[in-house]
């Protein structure tokens, strides 16, 4: 990846923004939906359109189709999840393994519960993080079927989980345990098991997944709200907006799609069409604060930081446990590169999380400003880019490895020049200029 840093300025002098985004395909849709017709028996690509072209979904794609002992998931957590436990069901002695940062996450509960299901699985350098070592497990779900798993790290691992129950011959009873997080994705995996033909549903504070066969269905992979999030934030920022996302429903199995209703407090209204979802901002005056716990949408915190920062809106925002250990530490990436821009964000002490106990509360105050363009850090993770490239519309600024989004939404830099803007000293990855 280029190591030149992108200079980002927009090239009108009025804010006002009229765009139609092709949005990439739900990355989280589209590796379920890839596991799934894989576990179904037939070759995924027949039976899916509107794929993601994430390089996350890119590498699960590949590596479901490669042949060998050695699977690399680079730093494609999902992917990681899954085939731990997609893995476990071969019947070949397998090594999976990561990238750097890769190896620094956590994985040990999802090992736990699958050993507890009769898996034999090692880890090969440190306890409770990858590679591992998956070796066949001829007793696999056959000691029992019910399993315990922590339900604080990752809804990742439960989603693993479940989605190769039907495989299993007694099927699977999973008791999440300890605070559910990103319980959306959770409905999500069980929303389309169920589409895949799948028994599978809450029962009490277990899920119940009966054993059976999936049923392949074409199926159209619905644009993902993830990537709308810097659309919102751009439509936020500008004076005036009219922005188009194509193939983004109201009916979304996507947690994320909360942003309709989120981006409400900044003036930004969401009317559904055939098309996709019409963001418009009239330039009404937005709330001087903004209140948000993103246990169930995590990934859209750091573009609501960088909006209520541009904005001068004191935040408070709670719910960011999982951060830590996704792409980097995010909730000290946001800290960092937004005191570049004169905003504070930082942790409020235990005392005032009296109210809610089970809470740590992180306070944004400030309004976004510079007189030298601020060179943005991305620390490895396409979302810090994304999230903080809306700030040019106040000024020029600097993002250090943009070809970062690789990993989510390939064509965003060749989108936000056809929206306006100018971006300078970096080349555009192949075929990011064409409009998808």
């Amino acid at each position: 990846m280029p190591d030149t840093p992108l200079r980002l300025s927009f090239s009108r002098v009025k804010r006002s923004l009229s765009a139609e985004v092709e949005l990439p395909g739900s990355k989280s849709i589209s590796n379920r939906a890839l596991m799934i017709l894989k576990l179904a028996g037939v070759h995924p690509r027949n039976w899916l359109s509107n794929l993601s072209n994430a390089q996350d979904t890119r590498t699960l794609r590949e590596l479901l189709e490669q042949e060998g002992d050695i699977f690399n998931a680079g730093d494609a957590g999902t992917t990681f999840r899954f085939l731990t436990a997609y893995l476990a069901l071969g019947t070949e002695q397998t090594i999976l393994t990561g990238s750097a940062r890769m190896r620094e996450r956590p994985v040990g509960a999802l090992v736990k519960a699958l050993r507890s299901l009769g898996a034999e699985i090692e880890f090969l350098d440190k306890e409770g993080y990858p590679p591992l070592g998956i070796q066949p497990s001829p007793n696999l779900g056959r000691t029992g079927r019910s399993v315990r798993v922590a339900a604080d790290i990752s809804s990742q691992f439960l989603s693993a989980l479940l989605m190769i129950g039907p495989k299993l011959p007694e099927g699977l009873k999973l008791i999440p345990e300890g605070p559910l997080v990103s319980k959306p994705y959770l409905d999500m995996t069980l929303g389309m098991m169920r589409y895949f033909g799948a028994r599978a549903d809450w029962q009490g504070d277990s899920i119940e997944v009966a054993a059976g066969e999936y049923e392949p269905r074409p199926l159209v992979v619905e644009s993902d709200w993830s990537a709308a999030s810097y659309w919102y934030a751009l439509a936020a920022l500008a004076d005036e907006a009219d922005i188009l996302l194509k193939g983004l429903h109201r009916d979304s199995w996507q947690g994320d799609a909360v942003l309709a209703e989120m981006m409400r407090a900044f003036d930004v209204e969401t009317t559904f069409e055939e098309a996709g979802a019409r963001l418009r901002r009239g330039g009404k005056p937005v709330k001087d604060h903004f209140e948000w716990d993103f246990t169930e949408c995590p990934d859209l915190a750091q573009t609501l930081a960088v909006v209520c920062a541009a904005l001068g809106v004191r935040g408070l925002f709670s719910g960011l446990e999982t951060l830590s250990i996704k792409e980097t530490d995010r909730v000290s990436a946001i800290k960092n590169e937004l005191a570049k821009a004169g905003v504070q964000f930082s942790k409020l002490p235990a005392r005032f999380s009296s109210r809610s106990p089970d809470k740590t509360f992180y306070l944004l105050d400030g309004k976004a400003h510079w007189e030298t363009p601020p060179v943005f850090a991305t620390y490895g993770d396409h979302r810090m880019a994304m999230a903080f490239a809306p700030l040019a519309l106040l000024g020029a600024i600097f993002i250090e490895n943009p070809a970062v989004v690789e990993k989510s939404y390939p064509h965003f830099w060749a989108h936000f020049e056809q929206a306006g803007f100018m971006a300078e000293g970096h080349d555009l990855q192949p075929g990011a200029a064409q409009h998808t």
